[in-house]
């Protein structure tokens, strides 16, 4: 007996059919993307971070410049730390509005913790890159007393980072394990 009998109710708020596969790849995009992000914080937070400790201020300094620099000028980064946010929210409005609201609120948190984990950046992490970009180059710069507080508020922050990416990428995982059990198998 399929649920279309006349003998079984229809369910009022049925889901509407998934749209053909936008839904699936944005999903896949968006595990990759915030995946990315938790593994390069994580990389962070186990080896480039605890490395530099074992360093002089100066060499500490210069070497979180240069990584600074480069992410600032990667189009890739950008796109991957930026795009994260966008297919996740895409995904949940997707899923919303076709009535896959399981789906849509996992979306939703994945989408809300990966939001914080940029407010994070922007308003600590970034502020902290620039200040220590203004000191210039450190093997001319008198006073470093700049890296001591970078340390430990940047480092913290990171781990906060991590945390948040990597919960968001439980969230799209379970989303992953509810979209495939309501899409048929071709």
């Amino acid at each position: 007996m399929t649920m279309d009998s006349p003998h079984l109710p229809r369910a009022q708020h049925a889901p509407s059919p998934r749209p053909g596969g936008v839904v699936g790849t944005l999903l896949v995009m968006s595990v990759i993307a915030v995946g990315l992000m938790a593994g390069l914080f994580f990389a962070f937070d186990v080896s480039v971070m605890p490395g530099l400790a074992r360093t002089g201020d100066r060499v500490y300094a210069e070497a979180m410049q240069n990584f600074n620099q480069v992410m600032d000028g990667s189009g890739l980064f950008a796109l991957i730390f930026l795009g994260a946010l966008a297919v996740t929210v895409a995904v949940a409005v997707v899923e919303y509005r076709g009535g896959r609201r399981t789906v849509a609120l996992w979306a939703g948190g994945a989408a809300a913790l990966y939001a914080v984990a940029l407010l994070v950046t922007f308003f600590v992490n970034i502020p902290l890159n620039n200040e220590l970009a203004a000191i210039g180059d450190p093997a001319k710069a008198g006073d470093l007393s700049v890296v001591g507080r970078f340390k430990g508020l940047w480092e913290t922050t990171n781990i906060m980072r991590t945390l948040l990416c990597t919960a968001a990428l439980g969230c799209l995982a379970h989303c992953l394990k509810l979209y495939g059990r309501s899409t048929p198998a071709s």
